[in-house]
């Protein structure tokens, strides 16, 4: 079995795979060791861990007995060609995700929309070439960001409405906020798939059910494509 990791900016996620994702588990950033402990008690034939990390948080799993344990990287095996220009500079993240994206959807136009912390936009093409994305704010950082870079508007938590005009100052931030980022991502979309055919979109992160259901283009929803990517690298890079 193998044990996939993803760390983000607060919180990470455990997944154990045997031939599917068996069990999963999300947890703040400290926790990490507790709940590998917790895992390895249910299911001890996990014998490979693979880990994500977009932060520099120091770790060290020399006190288990995994038979491979393997850091994401720009030297990775990877399955699919990369033709960003600075490749050093790739989120572990976005190389996840491609490469789930390239073993999952293989000879399509695939389009992956991550949003969690940042809102990360991956394009890989038909000809499995990575040819790079976009990245921008995303929702927490957006409301968090009009209540530090302004004197008097609050911080409010997310909340969609079916109006398109705000009638109070929460309304208006709640509207400008979160239609700006919906707006945003059909934006992509159709800027994509106006120039590449039959475009698969990919929506995922810890927002993704959130959005799912506010957007009106076609997509794929799957809150674990990261994790599936994770486990798909893990085969690449153990040893023989």
């Amino acid at each position: 079995m193998n044990l996939t990791l993803d760390i983000g900016n607060t919180y990470a996620k455990l997944a154990a795979f045997d031939k599917t994702l068996v069990l999963l588990k999300s947890f703040k950033v400290e926790l990490i060791y507790d709940h590998i402990d917790d895992f390895l008690k249910l299911h001890p034939s996990i014998h490979n861990l693979i880990v994500c990390s977009v932060t520099d948080v120091n770790l060290n799993f020399d006190q288990y007995n995994f038979s491979n344990v393997h850091f994401v990287s720009e030297k990775s095996n990877i399955p699919f060609l990369n033709l960003y220009s600075s490749k050093h500079s790739l989120g572990n993240d976005r190389i996840a995700l491609v490469s789930s994206a390239s073993i999952n959807y293989p000879n399509k136009n695939v389009l992956i929309i991550d949003a969690g912390s940042c809102i990360t936009y991956d394009f890989i093409n038909d000809k499995n070439q990575y040819l790079g994305g976009a990245i921008s704010p995303g929702i927490n950082m957006r409301f968090k960001s009009l209540n530090n870079y302004t004197s008097k508007l609050p911080l409010i938590s997310p909340a969609f409405t079916d109006f398109e005009i705000g009638t109070d100052t929460l309304e208006s931030i709640n509207i400008g906020v979160l239609n700006g980022m919906i707006f945003e991502i059909e934006g992509f979309i159709s800027q994509y798939s106006s120039r590449y055919d039959n475009l698969t979109v990919i929506l995922t992160g810890g927002n993704s059910d959130f959005l799912s259901n506010r957007l009106k283009i076609s997509i794929f929803a799957n809150e674990n494509f990261l994790l599936e990517g994770l486990n798909h690298l893990i085969k690449l890079n153990i040893s023989s």
